[in-house]
């Protein structure tokens, strides 16, 4: 008997997800039937699946009340990936404060508080809760900066402050993605800040596999281990100056997972849904 699984993505008359297709090829093999539907879709019986699988709802961060509305009303009818109290945590990165981990040098300012930082060469201002670089700025204007982010402060958003990490423009990011726990590819891409931006997976940019340093993997290691029981889950890393691999972002709700990318990238996808099931 197959089973019956939904993928979950966004109202996409561009096309931006380009995974659909061998995702769901690769569901089929293991006998999953897999489904593409809107997130937010109000005439989708979602107890109908067996599984809903969260993959691109790319519009939630300007409805990300709604979305994890309808995120904990699934949990609550069938099985819902990654979790929703998963999903919760994950959409405002002030999660990064509390992982334990090392990350970029962060400078938090929530509403109500004053907007002051240290001064630093260039820096990258963006809310905790963005995606596809959404109100991130990239200047080496400290007016400028301050200027952006008491804007997303007074519009009742958490900014963060990093400074620009100049080495990335050469070593890039490495994401590493895992699925059901295990290591499945690594990629090098460019930083989201160092040119034009877009859509997940649509940036001006062509990212490579690559085999991540024993370094990257430990940390990619032990960051997983602070959050277990996950479908999917995409590390991304960087360098700092001294060359230490850092934590920049933890993508656990819907991170483009380059399966054009890995040869066996959309299969160890499905083997990892399969056994979750």
């Amino acid at each position: 008997m197959s089973v019956s699984a939904a993928y979950v993505t966004f109202a996409d008359p561009d096309g931006f997800d380009d995974e659909k297709e061998p995702a769901l090829a690769a569901w089929a093999e293991v006998g999953i039937a897999g489904h593409v539907v809107r997130w937010d879709d109000p005439g989708v019986d979602w107890a109908g699946f067996d599984v809903v699988v969260v993959r691109s709802p790319w519009d939630y961060v300007i409805r990300r009340g709604e979305f994890l509305d309808w995120a904990r009303r699934v949990e609550s009818v069938t099985r819902l990936l990654n979790p929703a109290a998963v999903l919760e945590r994950n959409t405002d990165k002030v999660y990064l404060r509390d992982l334990g981990v090392p990350i970029v040098p962060t400078y938090w300012v929530a509403p109500g508080e004053a907007v002051d930082f240290p001064i630093l060469d260039e820096y990258v201002v963006k809310p905790t809760v963005s995606s596809g670089a959404r109100d991130a700025i990239r200047t080496g204007d400290r007016e400028k900066a301050l200027a952006h982010a008491a804007q997303l402060v007074a519009d009742g958003q958490t900014v963060m402050i990093q400074p620009y990490l100049e080495m990335v423009e050469a070593e890039g990011e490495t994401s590493l993605l895992y699925f059901g726990g295990r290591f499945s590819h690594a990629i090098r891409r460019n930083p989201e800040l160092a040119g034009n931006t877009a859509m997940p997976g649509q940036e001006n940019r062509e990212p490579e596999l690559r085999d991540p340093d024993p370094d990257q993997l430990a940390l990619a290691e032990r960051v997983l281990a602070r959050c277990p029981d996950l479908l999917y889950a995409r590390v991304d890393l960087v360098r700092l100056p001294d060359g230490s691999p850092v934590l920049i972002e933890l993508e656990l709700t819907e991170p483009y997972l380059f399966l054009r990318y890995a040869p066996d990238g959309a299969a160890n996808l499905a083997c990892a849904l399969a056994k979750a099931i």
